[in-house]
């Protein structure tokens, strides 16, 4: 972070318990901040009448929220010193009123940078709790199953490991600000389903082994509550194993809160809660509004009918309780709604950072860097409506940005400062973007996607999702984009294409182009980084946190109903942990794009490859003439111990992110924990390292490997 970017972040009010104004709680027993948050919970509970209870573990009812900013509501206990709790989206920003509007979470991912992940967590929080509120909803590390999943864009990619990294980074950076994470969505939330029903979210039920569930989809979770120590967990709105996973015994009580230990809260996504009875015994703790399935009347119904117990009414309201103490709620004066408080350049900043470090160079043949100098007196055509648009996603990660740049003014502010024109075709049709860039030195030919929640994209096609859930401002949902860029590549071939897309599409004309560059979602300094990197004032950070597929006919579950978008109400995850790269290394199928690709404008030497089975190193050299950003991947390949346990051919087991200048060399080393070599035994109902060669590789990518190696382990040993 910039000096500037600290300076936002660090001058604002004090975080949690450090606060030195007086606390909420009053001169009761239990606000001494020197007790145990558990015995501090357990004494306001003995105070506390029974609806008073029970309207902690419902927020706003349903007209409650209306007008006051916040997502959502908690009810205090003003006789007690238990203040409300105030609830603010979300993942790339605040949603309350303006905010800064930052990069999609893949954007995100794509940097490879769990420093980066801290400073952006923070960044968001500190927005949110100067808007007055006390939780933050996000991160969302959901992994990627469905490349054309609606909400593509608001996870961190295909990989267990990578979103554990960057989602645990996310989360510390928001504790830094005094805001209490909520993490998204627990568990198996992986589409959004087509034209509102055909495999709708709300409905989906996630057939899947628990192999599957341990390795790929509950690792960022685990990670969430064991490592950054979360205080809350919100559960999706599928069923999992036929259960709802919001009245989930065994996801929310046995792995949750018993086996991993979690002593913070759960709460429903919004309208995701069915049974009153089977959410308080199956340990869903709190509704946000409208609390209709947790109003008191319906609690009130089930305790009487037997459906759940007192002691669970209990055991909620005390969780709640003990995680309002155990993060400074109670201690710490009201956080208030007061704007000034954000540094709106720092942060805006910070913005354009992510953006940059997130920005991946898919093909280049020279064409960029751009020389300014070479230029001077040039023109540039920026083609395409998305260049003149604030492009986004859509659902709960949408922002209203205090303000934003667009790739145009980016590039025309650089222009003015270089002596090179820049001038700008909406691009509408073939023939108008053709001349346009016709009449240029170098075409810009910037293109989008939408993805949203509540609707996945038929296909990886550029304009799927616009034609299905156009946005009001983004574009024209009629242009061909596709054609738009044959048109521009067949006119001008210093043509860079920019992609600005939630998550992978086709690129049927990559092999025709000089340069590609996946912007992602960029957020609201889109346009400054943009000419930061075109220009080679930054090297481009990103590398592909997933793949991007030839051809939809390649994914994980094409062509098979049962796996997408199911078979009735039944999704079968019958690829088991065959996902993403995973599953085209297995098949051995040639993506577009690997996952990890991602070039640089310099080039990194590897060598002096040292393994053991704890520990494997390497020496990391700029071989080439520009400092540069270097993204070293450590890829495990594990021996199968049976054949109903099959190994994909390499998994993902560390990274780093490295700036090396030219000739410069680090030495890069990755930790080894049995966890890194283990696999869910179902059989044992346990975490196993197997025997057997254990096939070690380094290099830019999935499939881009520089140096290779191997260690044994000669004897079966379980995880404790």
């Amino acid at each position: 972070m910039t000096a500037a970017g600290l300076a936002g972040l660090a001058t604002v009010l004090p975080t949690g318990a450090a606060a030195a104004a007086p606390g909420r709680c009053g001169e009761h027993a239990w606000c001494g901040p020197g007790l145990p948050p558990d015995e501090r919970a357990s004494l306001v509970l003995r105070e506390m009448t029974w609806d008073e209870k029970i309207s902690l573990l419902g927020g706003d009812d349903l007209f409650g929220a209306a007008g006051s900013g916040h997502t959502g509501t908690g009810h205090g206990v003003d006789r007690l010193g238990v203040p409300p709790v105030y609830y603010g989206d979300g993942p790339v920003g605040s949603r309350q009123g303006s905010g800064t509007s930052m990069p999609s979470g893949v954007s995100l991912a794509a940097s490879f940078d769990t420093d980066l992940a801290t400073t952006y967590g923070a960044t968001v929080a500190n927005e949110v709790r100067c808007k007055g509120n006390d939780v933050v909803f996000g991160p969302t590390v959901d992994v990627l199953r469905l490349p054309t999943s609606g909400r593509a864009f608001e996870g961190f990619g295909e990989d267990p490991l990578l979103s554990s990294r960057i989602g645990v980074g996310w989360a510390e950076g928001a504790h830094s600000e005094g805001v209490l994470v909520c993490v998204k969505h627990f568990a198996a939330y992986v589409q959004e389903g087509q034209l509102g029903v055909v495999g709708s979210r709300m409905l989906y039920n996630a057939v899947v082994d628990e192999r599957t569930l341990r390795e790929i989809y509950l690792p960022p979770f685990e990670a969430a509550v064991r490592e950054a120590g979360v205080g809350a967990v919100m559960g999706s709105y599928n069923r999992v194993g036929g259960q709802y996973a919001c009245e989930h015994q065994w996801l929310l009580n046995d792995l949750l809160k018993h086996e991993w230990g979690f002593t913070g809260y759960t709460i429903a996504d919004y309208a995701a809660m069915h049974s009153t009875g089977n959410s308080l015994a199956n340990g869903m703790d709190f509704e946000p509004w409208p609390a209709l399935v947790y109003s008191p009347a319906a609690i009130r119904t089930a305790l009487a009918t037997g459906q759940a117990a007192t002691s669970d009414v209990d055991e909620h309201a005390h969780r709640i309780l003990r995680t309002m103490f155990a993060h400074g709620i109670v201690d710490r004066p009201a956080y208030p709604d007061d704007e000034s408080q954000i540094d709106k350049p720092a942060h805006l900043e910070i913005a354009g950072r992510v953006a940059e470090q997130g920005m991946t160079l898919l093909r280049n043949d020279g064409l960029l860097p751009l020389d300014a100098n070479a230029l001077r007196g040039s023109t540039i055509a920026v083609i395409g409506d998305a260049a003149d648009e604030f492009v986004q996603g859509g659902g709960s990660s949408s922002t209203t940005p205090y303000s934003f740049v667009t790739p145009l003014r980016g590039l025309q502010q650089r222009g003015v400062d270089a002596g090179i024109t820049v001038v700008h075709e909406p691009g509408r049709t073939p023939q108008a973007a053709a001349e346009a860039a016709r009449n240029a030195d170098i075409a810009v030919v910037v293109v989008s996607d939408m993805m949203s929640e509540f609707l996945d994209k038929p296909n990886l096609d550029l304009d799927s999702g616009v034609a299905q859930f156009p946005p009001p401002a983004l574009g024209n949902p009629l242009a061909d984009q596709d054609a738009i860029i044959d048109a521009v590549l067949d006119a001008n071939a210093n043509t860079v294409v920019v992609l600005e897309t939630g998550g992978p599409v086709r690129t049927p004309w990559r092999y025709r182009t000089r340069a590609l560059v996946e912007a992602w979602y960029p957020g609201a300094n889109a346009g400054t980084a943009l000419a930061r990197v075109l220009f080679g004032d930054v090297d481009p950070g990103g590398r592909l946190p997933l793949t991007f597929p030839d051809s939809d006919a390649d994914t994980p579950t094409a062509g098979d109903v049962a796996r997408y978008p199911g078979l009735g109400l039944d999704v079968h995850f019958t690829e088991g942990v065959f996902v993403g790269y995973r599953h085209y290394d297995a098949h051995e199928v040639e993506p577009a794009f690997p996952f990890g690709h991602g070039l640089s404008y310099t080039s990194f030497g590897y060598s002096d490859l040292e393994v053991s089975d704890t520990e494997v190193s390497v020496v990391v050299t700029n071989t080439g003439a520009r400092t540069g950003h270097a993204v070293p991947q450590l890829y495990l390949g594990l021996p199968s111990p049976r054949e109903d346990v099959p190994q994909p051919p390499r998994q993902l087991k560390g990274f780093t992110k490295l700036t090396l200048e030219p000739g410069r060399s680090a030495s890069v080393t990755f930790t080894l924990t049995d966890r890194s070599l283990a696999y869910w035994d179902q059989l044992a109902g346990r975490w196993t390292v197997a025997a057997g060669n254990y096939r070690v590789e380094v290099g830019e990518s999935s499939r881009d490997i520089r140096v290779d190696g191997g260690f044994t382990v000669p004897a079966p040993r379980r995880v404790r």
